[in-house]
């Protein structure tokens, strides 16, 4: 599986972390979350996974929660994996990041997740409005 980010740390102790993760597009435009902070940053709407949860529930709740907008047809692209940390949870971890392209299809009102924001992009853009270089790939790959 293919490596983005930083470097690992071998002196590190990462806590494995799998998440799902949403391209959602819209004719020629892609539907992003910005998560504000001590930096903003534009991010492909999804996150973790939690413990008993199937990953499919998992994409459908975050997406919701980040955008405000259901989704239909989610169809897996790949995965890939950065090693961060994640200063909401004060630790370090291996975010193993499954990567789905969607459909929206209604937006029921804004996010519920505090500090996130939906916004349109041209997807043209959007790789080079991403915040980590994963989410870029795949976008990327798509155009």
């Amino acid at each position: 599986m293919r490596r983005y980010g930083d470097r690992v740390d071998p002196a590190m102790r990462y806590t494995p972390r799998p998440g799902a993760y949403a391209i959602l597009q819209r004719g020629r435009d892609l539907l992003l979350t910005v998560q504000d902070g001590q930096r903003p940053e534009f991010q492909l709407p999804g996150g973790g996974i939690d413990p008993g949860e199937h990953i499919i529930p998992a994409l459908h709740r975050e997406v919701m929660e980040e955008t405000g907008w259901r989704i239909t047809r989610p169809m897996r692209l790949g995965a890939f994996k950065r090693f961060v940390f994640m200063p909401e949870y004060d630790m370090w971890a291996e975010k193993i990041c499954a990567i789905y392209w969607a459909e929206p299809t209604l937006c029921l009102g804004p996010p519920t997740e505090e500090l996130h924001s939906a916004v349109w992009v041209p997807m043209h853009q959007a790789p080079a409005l991403l915040g980590n270089d994963g989410d870029a790939a795949f976008v990327a790959s798509l155009l």
